[in-house]
């Protein structure tokens, strides 16, 4: 492996380890909310509203202003130096916040008519309509804040650093975990209470990344412009990837207003599971994809096509070698580790079945929610924005038909079904247009034979130990060791890279 394949490998493992932790804090997070609130209709009311944020920066966030602001900022500083790319940022600063203030007033204004169009079924009851409303105008202006943390995110990691921009999340955990704890203990309005938590969340979160950005030189005072030549790329770049970058969230969303005419809990179930998955997901799908980004931008800049086709082809590696058992382990292992983590409280037996149920659906699709992200990387650090749009107005356009149709037998299963087949129809359009723009550039599928043979082992050997019920999660580390020797076995190029790194590790 080259410097930059082990550079992504290094980096990834950052973004990596710093994810685990807010994962972990998630999970506690939402164990503690899963327990304050259920899984009823004040639950659905608090996620619907917390949910609209969410989007918008995964929109003008990190799913869209940080694939379109990293090639451009690396290209800026490779060819005119740190000063030209740091006031472009400044500029591109001044622009996020005239928007998203604009925005986030309009949400303000008309928060009911907005949550009645992302969830028409709350329309038939005015106190879940009206308890949606307020939460709405509480959450909303996160937004604000958050994005401004995707641009701090982009110029940090642009820079070379990643572990403050993936210790963020952390803080909206610990926020929130405090939040719900309060509310109960103190007897207030749990939604409410965690409500006004992810909006202070996010003021901390923006306030986390300013020292890092000192530390880099970087100040908010100094040159900037509104015609800034940089700001005007990085916009034509923007605006197709708000929906092109943003798919699964775009049918997340969906989803929602989907499972809003479904009965009550059906959006509950949807969120706990789709959490769920974006544990692994955020661990090895949004590290690596973070940490390839940077890289293929450089090497693009510098027109060094066959190391863009190396580091390319490590990252998919790289995920492909976890995401494998990470969704074999998630199917087998459903109804025990969502009974583990969330059976408590107002969190009863038939919440986990079908939580459980959505968590299978959602699990056959992983490998692709991880791969398209690096997939969408090369294209957007070639500065190609425009076959990224079209798969994905294709995935969405799968997913509404067969959401629809799957849901009148299967519901809520049948749209978290409906998302993995969209992903998966996602992954392979990018990949075939990838060779279409770079040629013959894959060259990691006997791994990905390997990878899917021990994966199926490890799925089938958790599958075994469900009849003890919780106590089969405790044996999650037995098939992680199991899959880790078996690679090695294999001589599996990237398990082979983590022995070797451990070792030098543990010998320092």
């Amino acid at each position: 492996m080259n410097s930059h394949t082990r550079g992504i490998a290094r980096n990834a493992a950052v973004v990596g380890g710093a994810t685990l932790i807010s994962r972990i804090l998630g999970f506690a997070r939402d164990l503690i909310i899963a327990y304050a609130l259920g899984a009823g209709p004040i639950a659905d009311a608090f996620f619907v509203a917390f949910r609209l944020p969410n989007l918008m920066r995964r929109l003008f966030g990190e799913g869209s202003l940080t694939m379109a602001f990293v090639p451009v900022y690396s290209r800026i500083r490779e060819e005119q130096g740190p000063a030209a790319a740091f006031a472009m940022a400044r500029s591109v600063h001044v622009w996020l916040a005239i928007i998203l203030g604009v925005v986030t007033a309009l949400a303000l204004v008309f928060a009911r008519p907005l949550t009645i169009a992302i969830a028409p079924g709350f329309a038939s009851d005015p106190a879940q309509l009206a308890l949606t409303t307020d939460l709405v105008r509480i959450c909303f202006p996160y937004t604000v804040f958050i994005c401004g943390v995707a641009l701090c995110m982009g110029i940090l990691n642009a820079e070379g650093h990643f572990l403050t921009p993936a210790l963020s999340p952390c803080v909206l955990n610990i926020v929130l975990i405090a939040a719900a704890l309060s509310a109960v203990w103190l007897d207030l309005s749990v939604p409410h209470v965690l409500a006004w938590g992810v909006l202070a969340a996010g003021v901390l979160q923006w306030v986390l990344q300013q020292p890092s950005m000192l530390s880099r030189g970087f100040r908010w005072t100094g040159t900037w412009s509104f015609n800034d030549p940089g700001v005007k790329r990085t916009g034509r770049l923007m605006l197709p990837t708000v929906f092109g970058a943003a798919v699964y969230q775009i049918n997340i969303l969906i989803g929602t207003l989907l499972a809003s005419l479904l009965p009550a809990g059906s959006i509950s179930y949807l969120y706990y599971a789709d959490r769920l998955v974006q544990f692994p997901l955020g661990v090895f799908g949004v590290a690596v994809s973070t940490a390839a980004l940077p890289s293929l931008s450089r090497l693009a800049a510098r027109s060094d096509m066959e190391g863009f086709r190396e580091a390319l082809n490590a990252s998919l590696r790289l995920t492909l070698f976890i995401a494998l058992p990470a969704a074999a382990g998630l199917v087998a292992l459903s109804e025990p580790v969502v009974q583990l983590l969330f059976q408590r409280g107002a969190f009863e037996a038939e919440a986990v079945r079908a939580t459980a149920l959505a968590l299978v659906a959602y699990g056959l699709g992983l490998p692709a929610f991880a791969l398209v992200r690096p997939l969408v990387s090369a294209f957007y650090a070639l500065e190609d924005t425009r076959m990224p749009v079209i798969a994905a107005t294709l995935s969405v356009a799968v997913y509404v038909a067969c959401g629809v149709a799957m849901m009148q037998g299967m519901g809520h299963v049948g749209l978290a079904l409906a998302t993995t087949v969209s992903s998966w129809f996602n992954t392979f359009f990018l990949m075939w247009a990838l060779r279409r723009r770079l040629g013959q550039w894959a060259d990691w599928h006997r791994a990905c034979v390997a990878f899917t043979l021990l994966g199926v082992a490890i799925g089938l050997g958790a599958w075994a130990t469900t009849g003890m019920g919780v106590w089969a999660v405790a044996f999650i580390p037995v098939w992680a060791v199991a899959y880790a020797l078996g690679a090695l076995a294999f001589r599996v190029p990237e398990a082979t890279m983590m022995a070797d790194a451990l070792r030098r590790r543990i010998a320092r």
